[in-house]
């Protein structure tokens, strides 16, 4: 059993989205993104299916050529190699569950 927090110790970069990796399972990886307002992660694509879920604030989720108002508790779910970007409407706290095959790296390469 693992037991974990996606709201304590949480850092805010004053210039790009703070990724962590939070916790790791034989079948997923679970990322906190905190995004303070403002802040965007550019249009980019992942190689296995993802699920993304607002634990705080409110974000703007692009995809497809539409923007979805995601607010806190709200859960989207996307299939792999679908492009897609976030803008923070106000300080935000994102949990992103990877596939255990992708690569958290990845994400800190999207960061702007």
């Amino acid at each position: 059993m693992k037991k974990v927090s996606f709201t304590e110790n949480i850092v805010y970069n004053t210039d790009k989205p703070a990724i962590k990796v939070i916790l790791e399972t034989e079948v997923s990886k679970e990322i906190r993104i905190a995004m303070d307002s403002g802040q965007f992660m550019k249009e980019h694509k992942a190689p296995f299916p993802i699920t993304v879920q607002v634990l705080e604030g409110v974000i703007e989720f692009g995809v497809q050529d539409e923007n979805v108002l995601m607010n806190s508790g709200d859960l989207i779910a996307l299939e792999s190699n679908v492009l897609h970007d976030l803008k923070a409407k106000e300080r935000s706290i994102i949990r992103l569950t990877l596939s255990k095959n992708d690569s958290a790296s990845r994400i800190e390469k999207i960061i702007v």
